[in-house]
């Protein structure tokens, strides 16, 4: 049996089990975004970059409110939340120059939420054939990009 190393994922293993409280609430109400990916910032929400991503420049945009279904916005959040949305995915095409992009919220555990207690939108740039086979008989997706070098080029863009 073949084995690929990712020693990052002990962090996000042995980790989530020792965190309390909400991961975005932490994060949100702390100074340090370069240390935590936070890329931007508005007057409502902020974008960080997905340490675990599913493709290179995976962001999410978070509400600081710590609600968990788009019905629990209010006008002015979710305004906020949609117009940092749109300046991250352009931020991301300018800086990344994707053929694509998914953009999706799970809301609840059974629809693959994560962190299904606070909502929010995960943006994942694509490019033609970016899969291959690593994902499909490996299970293991390259990532080409490290984050540190995505947060600079983001951020300068931002």
């Amino acid at each position: 049996m073949n084995r690929i190393w990712a020693p990052w994922r002990i962090h996000y293993i042995s980790g989530a089990r020792k965190q309390r409280g909400c991961l975005f609430c932490r994060v949100s109400g702390q100074k340090s975004d370069r240390k935590n990916l936070v890329v931007s910032r508005s007057k409502c929400s902020f974008s960080i970059l997905n340490k675990f991503p599913y493709n290179n420049g995976h962001i999410m945009i978070c509400p600081y409110r710590h609600i968990k279904d788009l019905s629990d916005f209010k006008k002015s959040e979710i305004l906020d939340f949609f117009a940092l949305a749109d300046r991250a995915q352009k931020s991301l095409k300018k800086a990344l120059n994707p053929d694509g992009f998914n953009l999706g919220i799970n809301m609840g555990k059974v629809a693959g939420a994560g962190i299904a207690h606070h909502l929010h939108l995960h943006i994942v740039p694509r490019w033609k054939e970016d899969t291959n086979f690593m994902p499909v008989v490996f299970d293991t997706k390259i990532i080409s990009q490290s984050l540190d070098e995505l947060y600079e080029k983001l951020y300068q863009g931002v």
